[in-house]
């Protein structure tokens, strides 16, 4: 078997855990009504901001950022599930097992991205109109798309964080809603990226979801489709850059264990 063929393999054994889990947390019931609808009162919420200061702009503004941003609070839930691993003690099966660790918790928590995505679309395309964000036929495949993109790559930065929070299992929660917070602050979901800072702003670059939101912006502005092509195509390289870090700081960590003959990942 080729060394591709392998990882593959690895990641859909890996996802096949992801979709159990997802299966026992949640039913479509209890997904629905439970945390669908928890994340679309949290767009409604940030919505009547924009009521309350009567400007119809600051209403399209907010309602279109969180309700991309809600994709995100769910695949940083992978900083907490990857920690799973470690209260069920597989760790030590996993660090001898014929397998890059990387792309074993790479697959292990695709749930949340597929979940993020149903999310988001459903902010995006049904909630949206209640405040008189509408979209074309047109830019339809476009949003499906940049929601995609924003998923995958800010799941990797979810997955960069994950080996860390092995180290420091008590911590998962703290590190995957600071995530998510510091997004929300500086990519242009409730505030334009301008408002901040220099060097926020050069943080908010290296950031996937500040392009990907710029690229949805765009889309709605009827902007020359080249921009948010231009957009989405430095997404893909930030998120490129991510997973890259997570699979180094996972290869980094598994072999510390292994050095130091401690697979319970305390070192």
């Amino acid at each position: 078997m080729t060394s591709v063929a392998h990882t593959f393999g690895v990641i859909r054994y890996s996802a096949a855990n992801a979709w159990a889990d997802f299966r026992a947390t949640y039913t479509w019931w209890t997904w629905g009504f439970g945390w669908l609808g928890r994340m679309l009162a949290q767009v409604t919420f940030c919505a009547f901001i924009g009521v309350l200061l009567d400007d119809p702009a600051r209403i399209r503004y907010l309602v279109i950022g969180n309700a991309i941003m809600v994709c995100v609070v769910e695949t940083m839930s992978v900083v907490a599930s990857s920690s799973w691993e470690r209260a069920e003690g597989t760790l030590p099966l996993l660090s001898a097992a014929p397998a890059r660790m990387g792309w074993v918790f790479f697959g292990r928590s695709l749930q949340w991205p597929i979940s993020g995505s149903l999310t988001a679309l459903v902010s995006l395309f049904v909630l949206s109109p209640f405040f008189g964000v509408h979209w074309t036929v047109a830019q339809v495949p476009a949003l499906v798309g940049l929601v995609l993109l924003t998923t995958v790559s800010t799941y990797a930065v979810g997955l960069f964080l994950s080996p860390f929070v092995l180290t420091a299992a008590g911590a998962r929660n703290i590190v995957s809603n600071s995530a998510y917070l510091l997004m929300m602050a500086i990519c242009g979901v409730v505030v334009p990226v301008g408002y901040w800072p220099g060097w926020v702003r050069g943080v908010a670059q290296a950031l996937p979801l500040t392009h990907t939101l710029a690229a949805v912006r765009a889309v709605d502005a009827g902007a020359p489709a080249t921009t948010a092509l231009g957009q989405a195509g430095i997404a893909v390289l930030c998120g490129a850059g991510w997973l890259v870090a997570a699979l180094v700081a996972f290869a980094v960590l598994e072999e510390r264990a292994r050095r130091n003959d401690s697979f319970d990942f305390t070192v």
